[in-house]
């Protein structure tokens, strides 16, 4: 038996990358799983797709959660198709570096209505529906601790996510209900690459800086989150697993 069977999980930001990799990984492990996406339609089909073509069950649906209309649709849709909630991924985030003498009203409001709003308002809308070992797992990130030059809203909103899920394990916790977080490392993923990081003497040099001496995939944050999502994590909750490679 799959560690899980009868599941029900949403990942937001799934259409590529580490959401991606998340998505194919619970519904490996048998998990019927909501493949969300907030533009890219044809790539959460894509997952949809490899995941339903290898015996799994997923559906892609569309919901930008940084809208409180969309992100409460998102999950009454996940409900209503499969009878229940297990598990959220809060994996949907944005980034763009940029200097404080280029930081604009936009710049910081795109930011942290995904990456932190975004997070606030799928978690609200999944509580009413996640019982008794229900998880929540929040995707951060190991910027935080480097200090990134042009990384102040990005790493602002990770600061503030990492923050959010410390207080939500708490206030959830009567219910039974876990939220844990994960701190990737530098990643090679689509993003990664069309922002110029990959290749880029940043990329380099976190890498020098990682005990295990390379940058991540996308398979090595998943493993981490199906963990979680599994009651193998049953005593687990407020916890921040950083899958960095060694890097701090």
């Amino acid at each position: 038996m799959a560690k899980l069977d009868g599941k029900v999980a949403v990942v937001t930001g799934a259409s590529k990358g580490i959401g991606a990799a998340i998505a194919k990984a619970l519904a490996a492990d048998g998990a019927a799983v909501v493949v969300n996406y907030a533009s890219s339609k044809a790539g959460a089909d894509s997952v949809v797709e490899a995941i339903t073509s290898a015996g799994g069950k997923a559906i892609a649906l569309q919901g930008d959660v940084s809208k409180a209309a969309q992100a409460h649709s998102l999950i009454e849709a996940a409900v209503t198709q499969f009878g229940r909630l297990d598990v959220l991924v809060n994996n949907s985030g944005v980034y763009e570096f940029a200097p404080i003498e280029e930081v604009t009203e936009e710049h910081y409001r795109r930011q942290f209505d995904v990456n932190v709003l975004g997070v606030l308002l799928a978690t609200q809308a999944a509580a009413k529906h996640l019982g008794e070992g229900g998880s929540v797992i929040n995707i951060y990130s190991a910027i935080t601790h480097l200090n990134t030059p042009n990384a102040s809203v990005y790493s602002g909103t990770k600061g503030a996510l990492n923050a959010i899920s410390g207080v939500l394990a708490n206030e959830l916790a009567p219910r039974k209900i876990r939220v844990n977080t994960v701190s990737p490392g530098f990643v090679v993923t689509e993003g990664t690459h069309s922002a110029g990081i990959v290749g880029s003497e940043m990329a380099a040099g976190i890498v020098a800086q990682t005990p295990l001496g390379r940058a991540g995939q996308p398979d090595d944050i998943a493993d981490v989150v199906r963990f979680l999502a599994s009651d193998e994590a049953r005593w687990l909750t407020g916890e921040v697993i950083t899958a960095s490679g060694g890097m701090r």
